[in-house]
């Protein structure tokens, strides 16, 4: 009886991230990584130490450069990536994952296998 009243009261709890309300975990790492383009920028930058502005762009393909900053900076925020500027001309800036960012990395190949799975069900 009280595994269940446990169990309960850990669904009925609440988390908040700043002024924005989660009512579970799942809604908490969702709102990390929702958006087109998060899960396929992490994904990209799990495959190399460091990458430019420039490579990420190339290897997105059809993302502007508006949605790929925005998404970027939301990644910073959200502490999955770390952005290194460099003092040159012309500017110069990397990008890597964070400890917090290498630990969705495992989640991301899950999802790449289940869309293998997909593509060779037939």
């Amino acid at each position: 009886m009280d595994e269940k009243k446990t169990e309960k009261n850990a669904v009925e709890e609440n988390y908040t991230d700043g002024d924005a309300f989660f009512s579970c975990h799942v809604e908490l790492a969702n709102k990390s990584i929702s958006g087109k383009w998060k899960i396929l920028i992490l994904y990209r930058l799990s495959l190399s130490p460091l990458k430019r502005y420039t490579e990420l762009r190339k290897e997105l393909g059809a993302i502007s450069e508006k949605v790929l900053s925005n998404q970027l900076k939301d990644l910073e925020n959200d502490g999955l990536i770390h952005r290194t500027v460099y003092p040159v001309v012309p500017p110069k800036v990397e990008y890597s994952l964070t400890e917090n960012g290498k630990g969705i990395i495992p989640v991301i190949i899950a999802l790449r296998n289940f869309g293998c799975f997909l593509k060779h069900r037939n």
